[in-house]
């Protein structure tokens, strides 16, 4: 069995860079607020938390509000990664290491094999890990008594959840991209952490092009800051900021350079489609999984991009934002 990763083992400055308390979260306010209840409801009535679904791209904070859940309830956490769950015994493994009340947290669960997501049923409903013994002989169940425990379960994908797992979650809910506001919030905060001067005016020019992700609002502001301190500066200007941008090929709308191929083989290349993915990323030299879980989401979020059932399709802003006549290209 893999082994499990514990709070206390992350790297220093991006666990203090998490905030602690529902209070300090900044955004996704519908989830806080229901988070907010049931956890008072949960500790009134000294009950476990029922378990949570918590779903969308990557970098909005699933992991954060996880240890923040745990937090809350005064309870551990166990962090874990679904692909480190190769078989039940592994399970097993996991669950009985728990203590009454703890928050497992499991990431990426839509990719835990179907064997150990069956093995999961009785202990998320009954608080009981079922397992069979001697399969080539007579078979015989062995129960194995849970202590009560919430899971987190995080993805990415959440149609790759089969419904009988998700049936099993009394919340979920999903993460959407950060308003701009909020990541200069978040910017502002993380500054104050790392002892770096910013205004609001760097912070906003570093929001806009994060992707409305706090993950990747929180790169780029040590990048940043990176270029400031090479040249002496423990404060971080306007110009350090688009000069470190600059170099990260990062345009005023948040696209990298994978963003900006996908776009320009889309329209050059394949007359702005339709064309399938398995088609666009090989013609890009990206991997599928990463163009549709990391590039795509926030392409049609921008509306720069369609998924259609013929293939994808460039819309009128990608040509305006790449300055592309669409007659005459």
């Amino acid at each position: 069995m893999k082994k499990i990763i514990d709070k206390d083992k992350e790297n220093k400055e991006e666990s203090s860079l998490r905030p602690l308390r529902l209070e300090e979260y900044i955004g996704q306010e519908k989830i806080v607020n229901n988070l907010r209840i049931f956890i008072g409801a949960a500790k009134s009535r000294d009950e476990c938390l029922d378990h949570i679904l918590l779903y969308g791209p990557p970098g909005l904070g699933k992991t954060t509000l996880a240890y923040i859940i745990a937090l809350e309830m005064g309870t551990s956490i166990k962090v874990i990664n679904a692909p480190s769950i190769e078989k039940p015994g592994d399970l097993a493994a996991i669950l009985s290491s728990l203590s009454p009340g703890d928050i497992l947290f499991i990431d990426e669960i839509h990719r835990l094999p179907l064997i150990v997501e069956e093995a999961m049923y009785s202990a998320l409903e009954d608080y009981v890990f079922q397992t069979i013994i001697n399969k080539d002989t007579t078979p015989k169940t062995i129960e194995i008594p849970l202590p009560p425990f919430t899971l987190v379960g995080a993805t990415t994908k959440i149609g790759s959840i089969s419904s009988p797992l998700r049936s099993r979650f009394g919340y979920i809910d999903k993460l959407n991209f950060y308003k701009e506001e909020e990541l200069v919030n978040i910017i502002l905060r993380t500054s104050r952490v790392l002892n770096t001067e910013i205004d609001d005016k760097v912070a906003l020019e570093i929001a806009k092009r994060s992707r409305g992700t706090p993950r990747i609002a929180n790169r780029i502001f040590k990048r940043v800051r990176d270029y400031a301190n090479y040249y002496g500066r423990v404060s971080i200007t306007k110009d350090d900021a688009k000069k470190t941008l600059a170099s990260l090929e990062i345009d005023d709308k948040g696209l990298n350079s994978v963003d900006i191929r996908y776009l320009k083989t889309l329209i050059y290349r394949f007359n702005g489609g339709p064309i399938g993915l398995e088609t666009l990323a090989y013609a890009i030299g990206e991997d599928r999984n990463n163009l549709e879980d990391y590039n795509e989401p926030y392409l049609l979020q921008l509306n720069m991009m369609d998924r259609t059932p013929k293939g994808r399709i460039a819309t009128e802003k990608a040509y305006k934002h790449l300055h592309i006549n669409m007659e005459n290209k």
